[in-house]
């Protein structure tokens, strides 16, 4: 019997495991023998080709007229622009391109869109304009050594802000162009390595721009920038170090809606008023809360309160500040378009998903009605039983409480005979949330429990958490990790023996220094782009990266201890698990130097390791062929080592 994605079972899926706290701080640890194998007569592993068939949208954006969402897709597995009605028929390809495609946004008169572009993974963009109708592209900025990222117009159409970043330097600016081929001009001259710019709204009457100064990773204010003479003014300036940003403001010009981690390291949403300067403190949360939008009367703005990975959409009474989040089922729900996700009569755009649906597109009218816009899931995969991740908490080796999302397969007996997979995300200054995970979908199909952890350096916790690995990359926080599998062993259903690692980019990382420094505990491993020498990345990488890195790790010389301790070479000749490598070619974040060093490495030591380097892909794979080659060769991989299962069955 297929699965009707409906609100209903939406809703009883989400709720199917275990109750958030109130904030982090309320956490209890989830007794190992509560989490639990639900029986399904049904169950069958889940097909790569099935799973990526299903289509994956982003940077969704209305038209000003509300009529057409223009949005990336990868239904012709690509990442390029395409448009459809507001009601989600009528979908087109608009371009066709090997390169990635991001930001789209609709010209004033919605006749044309402009989006960004890459070349082979390089991260190196260009703004271009296609008609709404389609037809030829066309190259605005046309740089060869600067990326320009995010274009925004201002309310009359005339002027373009931008992101922009050279090549060569760590920093992005603020810079305004005339529509529709007017030069670019820069409206901030940064100097600041560490220091980044980053447009967030215009002002109504099109002669400021608001915007952030982020400085490293946990300091920012906002900025006002007189489009005319490029005169910034701090409306933030603060004494020590704090997160604040601005994501709109009100249509009269005279309230900011601003999130700040001036409450004890904790994300919150406030109001500021421009004339006065003073806050008006909406939220007061442990959890994170982000400032949203206001609708086009400023009657109403949103804030989203993610808690534990699990993201809610409240609308808020501007004069009241009483909120309601309209009865939008639970999981994880994001705001549906940008710059604006209100349509003139009131009614929002959002996006929904949970562990066993993938995103779709959702208008809820200002009536109350909740009715879906995109229908995204591949037939295979509508039919497939999956089942649902479960939220648990457990203490770490110093008793520190870490959230995870466990996935347990189906008709899995509690006899300890069960391989289990860890999959550490990225970042580290990242989050695992409880998504549609494809890769738990296609491990767990197949009777592996996955257990992704959010350790110590995640977001989501806090800053005092978010900094609690800094110089100490890969030493407690990868015992986290261990300490999720130490839940999983005592939950009844694994064998100790049969563990696996698989992990990109951070998580990549993770995977090579826990089979090096803890060989003892994995029996497989897939590392995808990951660091092995934190020396050599700041030789390749992106200069942006570069003071990524060094916020994380500190002065490369003064620090020498601290880079080479957090290094998997220097444990890597101690690992014993047979290890799977996957790269791109064209990676500016996590260059190919590292994956050749680690296969060159372990095939001098005899050991068991393969690799695929994927042409003109950068950080992460976007072509379907690429996709399909990384999710079957990574399934298999686990199938041999920890199943002892013939190869070939995963992309069928």
């Amino acid at each position: 019997m297929p699965r009707s994605y409906t609100v209903a079972l939406v809703l009883f899926a989400a709720c199917a495991s275990t109750a958030i706290a109130s904030g982090p701080g309320d956490r209890v640890p989830t007794d190992p023998k509560s989490i639990v194998s639900a029986t399904h007569a049904g169950a069958a592993p889940v097909n790569v080709a099935g799973l990526l068939q299903t289509t994956r949208i982003s940077g969704t954006t209305l038209s000003p007229d509300g009529s057409h969402i223009a949005y990336i897709g990868n239904a012709s597995g690509r990442l390029n622009l395409w448009v459809m009605n507001a009601d989600g028929t009528g979908a087109k390809q608009l371009l066709k391109s090997n390169d990635r495609q991001a930001s789209p946004t609709f010209t004033h008169d919605g006749k044309e869109i402009l989006y960004i572009q890459d070349k082979g993974g390089d991260e190196l963009y260009d703004i271009y304009a296609v008609p709404t109708a389609g037809g030829e592209s066309r190259n605005v900025t046309n740089t060869d050594h600067t990326s320009e990222t995010d274009p925004l117009f201002s309310p009359d159409g005339a002027t373009l802000a931008l992101g922009s970043k050279d090549k060569s330097t760590a920093y992005t600016n603020v810079a305004v162009m005339a529509w529709p081929s007017g030069a670019i001009r820069l409206l901030t001259h940064e100097t600041d390595p560490q220091a980044r710019w980053n447009v967030s709204c215009w002002s109504p009457e099109g002669h400021s721009i608001f915007a952030v100064r982020e400085v490293g990773l946990e300091d920012s204010d906002v900025y006002r920038i007189d489009v005319g003479s490029g005169k910034a003014e701090n409306l933030t300036a603060h004494q020590g170090k704090e997160l604040i940003s601005v994501s709109d403001v009100s249509p009269d010009g005279k309230t900011l809606l601003v999130s700040s981690n001036r409450k004890a390291g904790y994300d919150n949403v406030a109001l500021f008023n421009l004339k006065s300067k003073q806050w008006r403190w909406v939220t007061d949360t442990q959890w994170i809360a982000r400032a949203g939008e206001f609708s086009p009367d400023g009657k109403t703005f949103t804030y989203g309160i993610n808690a534990d990975g699990r993201t809610t959409i409240f609308f808020a009474d501007t004069k009241t500040l009483k909120a309601s989040n309209r009865n939008v089922p639970p999981g994880l729900n994001n705001v549906g378009a940008s710059p604006t996700p209100f349509t003139s009569d009131g009614s929002y755009l959002l996006s929904h998903e949970d562990s066993t649906h993938p995103a779709n597109l959702y208008m809820l009218h200002p009536g109350g009605e909740l009715k879906q816009v995109t229908h995204n899931e591949s037939p295979a995969l509508a039919s497939a039983a999956l089942p649902t991740s479960q939220l648990v908490v457990y203490k770490s080796f110093d008793g520190r409480l870490i959230s995870a999302f466990v996935w347990i397969p189906f008709n899995l007996k509690r006899d300890g005979t069960a391989a289990a997979v860890v999959m550490p995300h990225g970042g580290p200054t990242g989050q695992t949330v409880d998504s549609f995970n494809g890769r738990a979908m296609l491990l767990a199909s197949r009777g592996f429990v996955v257990i992704a952890p959010n350790v110590r350096g995640s977001t989501g916790y806090g800053m005092e958490f978010q900094k609690a690995n800094y110089k100490d990359l890969g030493g407690a926080d990868l015992k986290d990790e261990i300490a999720g599998v130490d839940f999983l062993n005592a939950s009844g259903f694994v064998d100790t023996k049969k563990i696996g690692i698989w992990g990109g980019s951070y998580g990549g990382f993770m995977t090579l220094m826990a089979i090096g420094k803890t060989p003892g505990v994995w029996a497989a491993a897939v590392d995808e782009y990951g660091i092995l020498n934190w020396y050599t990345m700041l030789q390749h990488e992106d200069p942006r990266l570069q003071e990524y890195e060094k916020s994380l790790l500190g002065d490369p010389e003064k620090d020498r201890a601290v880079y080479e301790a957090t290094s998997p070479l220097k444990y890597i000749r101690d690992e014993r698990a047979p290890l799977l490598v996957l790269q791109g070619e064209r990676d500016i974040r996590v260059p190919l130097e590292e994956a050749q060093q680690v296969v060159d490495i372990l095939k001098k030591e005899g050991r068991t390791v393969d690799a695929v380097y994927y042409p003109e892909e950068g950080h992460g794979f976007i072509k379907r062929e690429h996709q399909i080659d990384e999710l079957t060769r990574s399934v298999e991989w686990f199938e041999r080592y920890l199943h002892n299962a013939p190869p070939g069955n995963a992309s069928k």
